[in-house]
């Protein structure tokens, strides 16, 4: 039986590939937890749009602050250096192209690289896309955190998206429990699949055509 990587894997397999010096905003969810698997000698600087700059990893339970969280209202602790901004100044930097990277949580992302991660359809109740369409166009890349599948076995990765986009054309890579894959312009290229998984596999789980990394 395959081994899949569980949400917080998924966020440790991603803190792996930020370098040194970069500037990132995470997306609420899966994505938060990224910053608790940066090593200490790297410096990574976290930003969340309610006007945090300079996110540590997630406080101890007795340890949190009620007053100090990021932007899905998760418990935060401050690096040396952090600053707190106007609510304004951190949606600038969001859509000024200041972040070397956005990390998001999707429900479908395609070979085109749109992303949808707001709702499963117009007939949902209203909801609001929030600050993920800011950070989809204005972040110098982004990539994604997400299943593979849906709970239903369903595929999330696909030839187009069939639920409300986010934003068109902005991911760049995608993180599951069971691959790495690029956004390029001949489609999702694997770059790396868990142990125990073999092309044919992920392809019968992927709705989109894969590409040999």
């Amino acid at each position: 039986m395959i081994q899949g990587r569980d949400r917080l894997a998924i966020a440790r397999r991603i803190a792996e590939d930020i370098p040194e010096g970069w500037f990132v905003n995470l997306g609420i969810g899966m994505p938060t937890a990224v910053s608790d698997y940066i090593p200490p000698e790297r410096e990574v600087i976290f930003h969340a749009e309610n006007g945090v700059i300079g996110i540590g990893p997630a406080p101890a339970p007795e340890e949190a602050d009620p007053y100090l969280v990021n932007a899905g209202v998760q418990p935060i602790t401050l690096l040396t250096g952090a600053a707190l901004v106007h609510h304004a100044d951190s949606f600038a930097i969001a859509r000024g192209g200041h972040l070397d990277l956005c990390v998001l949580g999707a429900f479908q992302v395609d070979e085109a690289g749109d992303l949808a991660n707001w709702a499963h359809g117009l007939t949902e109740p209203t909801r609001q896309i929030g600050g993920a369409m800011d950070l989809a166009v204005g972040a110098q890349r982004v990539w994604v955190a997400m299943e593979h599948c849906t709970k239903a076995g369903e595929p999330r990765l696909l030839p187009r998206c069939t639920y409300p986009l986010t934003a068109r054309g902005v991911v760049q890579r995608v993180y599951t429990d069971l691959a790495v894959l690029e956004v390029t312009a001949a489609g999702f290229a694997v770059r790396e699949m868990v142990p125990g998984l073999d092309f044919a596999t992920l392809q019968s789980r992927t709705g989109a055509t894969l590409q040999r990394g």
